[in-house]
């Protein structure tokens, strides 16, 4: 049923270039995806965009905190095209990684992906993964 309603192109809208946007993201073990959406004029979000991506094996053996900021990464890089010089709200169901950017990670892996990050204006909110039901559901069923 939720695949068929987010296959229906009613569901999409076009983006508004240069307004922010929300990208909703998230990692299981196998994949990562995300969903891009922006806000209307009442503050109701709307999808603009659905992806998601398997991981490869050894991607797969990597920390949870790993794959949720590749899960950033590849996102961002997806849609790149779009959000460039936006502002984004990236929503996701890890609260760590709320810090990647202002903290020095330990991890070599995370450091290069925080100074990745810094060409993008985002912020990153902490949702449950029971209330980030699209990419939850698109990460554990590609």
């Amino acid at each position: 049923m939720l695949r068929s309603k987010l296959r229906s192109a009613r569901v999409l809208r076009i983006p508004r270039i240069g307004e922010p946007f929300v990208l909703h993201i998230d990692a299981s073990g196998v994949a990562v995806a995300a969903t891009l959406g922006q806000l209307d004029q009442d503050g109701v979000e709307h999808p603009l965009a659905f992806a998601s991506h398997k991981l490869s094996g050894p991607q797969c053996a990597w920390s949870t905190i790993e794959r949720e900021a590749c899960a950033i990464i590849w996102a961002l890089d997806k849609f790149c095209d779009i959000v460039y010089g936006s502002n984004i709200t990236v929503v996701c169901d890890h609260n760590p990684l709320q810090y990647i950017r202002h903290c020095a990670p330990k991890s070599a892996k995370l450091l290069r992906w925080s100074l990745a990050l810094h060409e993008f204006d985002f912020e990153i909110k902490h949702k449950r993964g029971s209330d980030n039901v699209v990419a939850d559901y698109l990460s554990r069923h590609v």
